[in-house]
C-alpha cells in the first residue's frame, strides 16, 4: 500500500518545515525560528547560509529532534515528527568537531551506527570497507583516530554518518575547522559523493563559498526567517534585498529614483533593467558592473586602494564630486587595475544592476 502525503505536504518533498517556530529565554522573549517554511526534495542538496544568530543551527537541531518546536511542525517522509525522538528519525548528523570516539579505531567509529541498528558483523565490515573507499580512505580500518589529519577525521565522520543509510544527512558547519585550501578541495568531493549516492542533504554554514560550491539550492537566513531561497546562481546574481547583498559581500548599494530606463543616484545616472518600475528604490551595482574609463568620462573617482582576490583585483573608488556619495568597488583584470591615487572615470553596466527589495538592510 502506497502512503499518501498529508494535506499541505508537497509531493516529492522528503522534508518540510511548516511554520516552524522556536523561542528561547525568559517568557520566550527571543524567537530563534520565526514561522519558517522550507521544503527539501528527495536527492536535493540544500545549504542554509547566514550569520551567527540567524537561526540556521536551531533549524538543523529542530529537524534532527534535538530541539522541540514551540509551534509548527517538521514533516519527514510524509510523517509529522512531533514526539518522534532523534534516534528514530532516520537522519544522519555530522558536526564541525567530528565527535569521533578516540578509544575506537576508524572501523569502530564508522560501524557505530550499524551496531546500534543490530547489523551483523560481517555486513558491518563490508559496509565500512565500502564507505572508506568512497570517502578516499581505503584500508584505513585499523588506524587510530589520533593518527588522522583534520581532513581524514572529517572523512571518517562523514562515513560514520552515511553508514546507516540515512534518508536525510544533516551537516552542521562540517568543514569549519579545516584550512581554506582543504575545505575547497573537500567540498567539491562532497558534492560529487552526494550526487553519486543520491543523498538528500541539509547543511548549515556561515561560509558562502562553501554553500555555493556544495548546494543545489541556497537558503539565506536572517533573524530566524528566510531572507531568500534559490539556486546558487539565482541568489548570487539577484540578491533579494540589501541584507542578502551585503552578506554576500556586495557593498555598492545606493538610494535611487527610477525614471524610465535610468535611476538618479548619488553616483549620477545609473541604467536599470527593463521593466523596472518608476519611483524610489535601493540599487545594487555588482563590482563587475563598475567599468573604469578615462578620467574625463563618466563619474570622476580616485582610486583609494586595491586588493588582490586571485581571479581579479578589487579596486576601491572614492567619487570626486557629490558630497556623501558612497564609495564604490570595481572588479578589474589582474593587468588592468589602476594604482592607488589614480584618477579614473566610472560607467555602469546595466546587466550588473539589481533593484533590491526595500525594508531589509544589513
Amino acid at each position: 500500500m502506497t502512503a499518501t502525503a498529508p494535506a499541505g505536504i508537497a509531493q516529492g518533498a522528503l522534508l518540510r518545515l511548516d511554520e516552524a517556530t522556536v523561542r528561547f529565554g525568559a517568557r520566550a522573549a527571543h524567537t530563534a525560528l520565526d514561522a519558517v517554511g522550507l521544503d527539501v526534495a528527495e536527492h536535493e542538496i540544500v545549504c542554509v547560509l547566514g550569520p551567527s544568530g540567524s537561526g540556521k543551527s536551531t533549524l538543523l537541531r529542530a529537524v534532527a529532534g534535538l530541539q522541540a518546536l514551540d509551534s509548527g511542525r517538521v514533516v519527514l517522509g510524509g510523517r509529522d515528527q512531533a514526539g518522534v525522538p532523534a534516534h528514530k528519525r532516520g537522519v544522519g548528523l555530522m558536526f564541525q568537531d567530528h565527535q569521533l570516539f578516540p578509544q575506537r579505531d576508524v572501523a569502530g567509529n564508522v560501524a557505530f551506527g550499524l551496531r546500534m541498528h543490530g547489523v551483523p558483523r560481517a555486513e558491518q565490515a563490508l559496509r565500512v570497507a565500502e564507505l572508506l573507499d568512497l570517502v578516499g580512505l581505503p584500508g584505513a580500518q585499523k588506524r587510530a583516530v589520533a593518527s588522522l589529519s583534520g581532513g581524514e577525521q572529517q572523512r571518517v565522520a562523514l562515513a560514520r554518518a552515511l553508514a546507516p543509510r540515512p534518508r536525510l544527512l544533516m551537516l552542521d558547519e562540517p568543514l569549519g575547522q579545516l584550512d581554506r585550501s582543504l575545505r575547497e578541495r573537500l567540498v567539491a568531493e562532497l558534492r560529487e559523493l552526494f550526487q553519486e549516492l543520491g543523498t538528500t542533504v541539509l547543511a548549515v554554514t556561515h561560509d558562502q563559498g562553501e554553500a555555493f560550491a556544495l548546494a543545489d539550492r541556497v537558503v539565506v537566513m536572517r533573524d530566524g526567517r528566510i531572507a531568500q531561497s534559490g539556486t546558487p546562481l539565482e541568489v548570487w546574481r539577484r540578491p533579494a534585498d540589501e541584507f542578502v547583498a551585503r552578506f554576500l559581500g556586495f557593498d555598492n548599494v545606493v538610494d535611487a529614483t527610477v525614471t524610465g530606463a535610468a535611476a538618479a543616484t548619488a553616483w549620477g545616472k545609473v541604467p536599470v533593467p527593463d521593466g523596472t518600475a518608476d519611483g524610489r528604490c535601493r540599487l545594487l551595482v555588482r563590482p563587475a558592473g563598475v567599468r573604469l574609463v578615462e578620467a574625463d568620462d563618466g563619474l570622476a573617482c580616485v582610486v583609494t586602494g586595491r586588493t588582490f582576490r586571485g581571479t581579479h583585483v578589487a579596486v576601491r573608488l572614492e567619487p570626486v564630486d557629490g558630497e556623501g556619495a558612497p564609495r564604490l568597488e570595481a572588479a578589474c583584470g589582474l593587468r588592468d587595475a589602476p594604482e592607488p591615487g589614480a584618477r579614473v572615470g566610472v560607467r555602469f553596466a546595466v546587466e550588473e544592476v539589481v533593484v533590491l527589495r526595500r525594508g531589509a538592510t544589513a
